[in-house]
């Protein structure tokens, strides 16, 4: 059994780490509010967006779609923007996210190329040899458009000069506090026709029965000109919205049950210090009252 000095400085040490876990569970709870906050501010604008989107998609005489919303009869590459964190400490939710992408890809036919959103992602793609043509990191908690509209941009710039036919999204969606699934969504070509093909998908009204035609100023070329890339970009910042809540509320999970065995190894080393010094004083005790012992029995020899 180890003496009572060592289990002190044990138990000290780990109770400076509870602390140092205790104060990481409270920011990323503080954290996650944010980033979900921030996500529910899209909405309106989302909502909106593919309301007119799929509006002046379906107008008659629209055979000439915008490039970004025309699917390719021949796929030659694809480009996946991989969003996971640029810090540890997450339980399993960047090594999720690598697993499930290898996973939906793993019989993919055509060379993919990568743009990695957050350090560990950059990390375990470049381990495992993969072409990653973009990296993007501290990123602020939560980003601005402004923030992360560079990465959107460079996806619709790969698209439109042919050097990929396909993009996708892999994020982790935020479900709730603790429950967060990896999610592989279909950036481009944009599918207006699927509502389950957006990110941060809304409840919204659904109006039955015929769709009227609208004259729009400007041109219905001119709106989706400008809207279809811009709501492109919205799905990215969506996407990382998502992912930044599902990584916060992660580590807020895996620091509470850090902070949860720090405080029971505590309490079990607590048991230990005390029955180690109980066994010292007894010890002490019995050689107070051998010595004693000892002395009378030397007196009446005497």
């Amino acid at each position: 059994m180890p003496n009572t000095r060592e289990v002190r400085l044990r138990i000290r040490s780990i109770k400076n780490i509870a602390q140092v876990t205790r104060a990481l569970q409270a920011v990323s709870t503080s954290k996650v509010r944010r980033s979900v906050t921030a996500l529910m501010h899209t909405q309106p604008y989302a909502t909106k967006a593919w309301e007119v989107l799929t509006h002046i998609a379906s107008q008659p005489g629209r055979d000439d779609l915008h490039p970004l919303l025309s699917q390719r009869e021949k796929v030659s590459a694809a480009l996946l923007i991989v969003i996971t964190s640029d810090r540890g400490l997450a339980g399993a939710y960047n090594t999720n996210v690598i697993r499930f992408t290898l996973q939906q890809f793993s019989q993919y036919p055509y060379p993919l190329r990568y743009i990695a959103v957050g350090r560990k992602g950059r990390d375990l793609l470049l381990r495992l040899r993969k072409e990653i043509i973009a990296e993007f990191s501290n990123l602020p908690t939560p980003p601005t458009f402004k923030d992360v509209s560079a990465i959107g941009m460079l996806a619709i710039e790969e698209f439109l000069s042919r050097r990929v036919d396909e993009v996708f999204l892999i994020y982790t969606d935020f479900v709730n506090m603790v429950r967060q699934t990896p999610t592989m969504k279909k950036l481009l070509p944009l599918e207006y026709r699927h509502e389950k093909e957006r990110v941060g998908t809304f409840d919204t009204v659904t109006h039955q029965g015929s769709r009227a035609v609208y004259i729009y100023e400007p041109d219905m070329n001119t709106i989706l000109n400008r809207i279809v890339p811009r709501f492109t970009e919205l799905q990215v910042y969506q996407a990382i919205l998502e992912a930044q809540a599902s990584e916060h509320a992660a580590r807020m999970i895996a620091m509470k049950n850090a902070t949860d065995a720090a405080t029971e190894l505590a309490a079990s080393l607590q048991l230990e210090y005390n029955k180690a010094r109980q066994q010292a004083i007894t010890s002490e005790m019995l050689d107070i009252a051998g010595g004693a012992e000892a002395l009378s029995i030397q007196e009446k020899v005497a």
